[in-house]
């Protein structure tokens, strides 16, 4: 079984945030600069506030069409975000974000943000170890015939 910790070594820990008070434009031109689809907002202290993703912008759009570019993240953001340990295996992360309709989850180190996970990235581990399981039964089975 895989855990997150696996998913973040393999990838690397490096991940990109905002504060509350970026605007929701320089928010936009991160995510289209680094091709990532969400951000973890950081407070003052570097904890995590919230989290920006395509989708938070796409609503704020569809709720106001005159939606400012300059206004902070803050304002668009979604406040209440699920997060991970390292600790935590992929089958929950999956099963979490299928539950919750989210397609990123922060990794918390108690209250330190170590990394960020996508469903691309669950996908990505589930499809990886059913390969190695598919690879070893049939090692398995022409070794015994």
């Amino acid at each position: 079984m895989e855990f997150v910790r696996d998913v973040i070594s393999k990838k690397g820990s490096k991940f990109w945030s905002v504060t509350l008070e970026t605007s929701v434009k320089s928010s936009l031109d991160l995510m289209a600069d680094k091709n990532i689809g969400a951000v973890p907002i950081l407070d003052t202290k570097g904890e995590i506030a919230g989290i920006f993703s395509e989708r938070d912008y796409t609503r704020a759009c569809s709720k106001d069409n005159n939606l400012c570019l300059e206004c902070p993240v803050s304002e668009v953001m979604t406040s209440r975000v699920f997060c991970i340990s390292p600790k935590q295996s992929i089958d929950y992360c999956m099963a979490l974000m299928t539950e919750k309709r989210i397609r990123h989850l922060p990794v918390l180190d108690g209250s330190t943000l170590v990394g960020i996970i996508s469903i691309g990235d669950v996908v990505k581990a589930v499809i990886t170890e059913k390969n190695i399981l598919i690879d070893q039964l049939e090692h398995y089975i022409e070794g015994s015939l």
